[in-house]
């Protein structure tokens, strides 16, 4: 009989909590502690009693001894694949959920699959992750991993302009102007949108927020929360060259006018820098105040290529980590970067089809964001603290930051720490 899968991807790292998947006619309850679990569920015509109507809703809950924390669900139709109604239908309603008592981040995506193309997943794709509220637990030092959200918008789009001519010129075979116009949001968020979450919960800069701004509001994430420190790293990777950019003396000003606003507060921030990063401990970056460190064009050794990035299943990511990891890879530069996040838009043919199903959660991005997370983290996980060595900053940085990707940069940090 006819029927829609979802595959999903589970991660729980908080004690007495389950997530509870279900479509008609099954369920599936995971609690499993720090294991990365992935499963198909199949929305199957005939498990829906309606002759004439086969939707049917795939739902999670996520529960915590035995109270709801969140609920969230999507209609799918059994026998054209389409999405209906539902809590997941955009990748803008997505936003993790914080819930105070207990302190648990839950946080998840969708995936919405249209009918399937060669190359992109056939199934509807669904993650999951509940972990504690990390908020007061200091991650960034040098003897630590440090989480990062990957990333920019419109960056994305500028720098393959070039690459994306092939593309669009295979469009418009396809597409009418009409067509394309009605699309075109769909489209911006198809390609180019990789995080989803505000400011306080990826600590990192979202795409089309004025610096002023950023600036202001991690200052006050640090002056709200005293044990934390923030490395904000300032590159122009991707930018063209014509562009304007600002001075030292520009970003300066920037940056005093964002801690001028709290100055006189009891625990107010100074800015530091590489030096601080690397020679200080975290008891002296937080005696001193030396709570934000800014870092600009710092050379870093990074496990991303254009190439083994440009992936739809992980496998060629976790490859360059073995090719580029090892204790002494910093060879004196700034930090080591570890990028976990598939470049899915570098694949011609997945443009084309996220574009032509291009919905409110068709991104090509996402799509390839569960399946590589389960291939990645776990070898972050099982090997980073042995190839990185002891003695460098490490990044972690991910596409749609979530909680197994904070999680496991928490537990190395523990380790290295003793």
């Amino acid at each position: 009989m006819p029927s829609k899968g979802v595959q999903v991807y589970t991660y729980i790292a908080v004690p007495g909590c389950i997530i509870e998947l279900s479509v008609p006619g099954q369920t599936v309850v995971k609690d499993q502690l720090h294991q990365f679990w992935n499963g198909d569920l199949e929305v199957e015509s005939s498990r829906i009693d309606s002759f004439f109507d086969k939707t049917g809703r795939f739902v999670f809950k996520v529960l915590h001894e035995g109270r709801l924390v969140t609920e969230q669900w999507v209609e799918v139709n059994a026998l054209t694949g389409s999405v209906g109604e539902g809590t997941m239908t955009t990748i803008s309603n997505t936003h993790s959920v914080v819930h105070p008592d207990p302190r648990i981040i839950v946080s998840y995506g969708f995936y919405e699959s249209g009918h399937g193309h060669d190359i992109l997943p056939n199934r509807h794709q669904c993650y999951i992750t509940v972990t504690p509220d990390y908020s007061d637990w200091l991650v960034q030092n040098c003897a630590t991993i440090l989480k990062h959200a990957g990333g920019a918008v419109v960056r994305t789009l500028i720098a393959n302009e070039e690459k994306y001519t092939q593309v669009l010129a295979e469009l418009a075979d396809k597409l009418s102007g009409p067509a394309v116009s009605l699309i075109a949001p769909n489209i911006v968020s198809s390609l180019a949108i990789t995080q989803k979450d505000p400011l306080p919960i990826i600590l990192a800069a979202i795409p089309g927020m004025a610096y002023d701004e950023f600036l202001t509001e991690v200052v006050r994430f640090l002056v709200e929360h005293p044990t934390e420190i923030i490395v904000v790293q300032l590159r122009w990777d991707g930018v063209p060259g014509d562009c304007e950019r600002p001075n030292d003396e520009q970003q300066n000003e920037h940056l005093q006018a964002a801690l001028r606003q709290f100055e006189g507060h009891q625990q107010h921030v100074i800015a530091g820098n590489l030096d601080d990063l690397r020679n200080r401990t975290i008891g002296d970056l937080r005696r001193d105040r030396r709570r934000l460190i800014m870092l600009r064009d710092v050379d870093s050794i990074s496990t991303y290529t254009d190439a083994g990035n440009a992936t739809l299943n992980g496998d060629s990511i976790v490859e360059g980590f073995g090719t580029v990891l090892h204790p002494e890879c910093c060879g004196g530069r700034g930090f080591i970067n570890i990028q976990c996040q598939a470049t899915a838009s570098n694949i011609p043919k997945a443009v084309v089809y996220s574009v032509l199903e291009a919905g409110a959660s068709t991104s090509c991005l996402l799509a390839t964001k569960p399946i590589c997370d389960s291939k990645t983290l776990p070898w972050v996980k099982d090997n980073a603290l042995r190839a990185c060595g002891n003695n460098d900053l490490v990044v972690v940085m991910n596409d749609f930051f979530d909680g197994a990707t904070a999680d496991v940069a928490m537990e190395l940090s523990r380790q290295r720490l003793g």
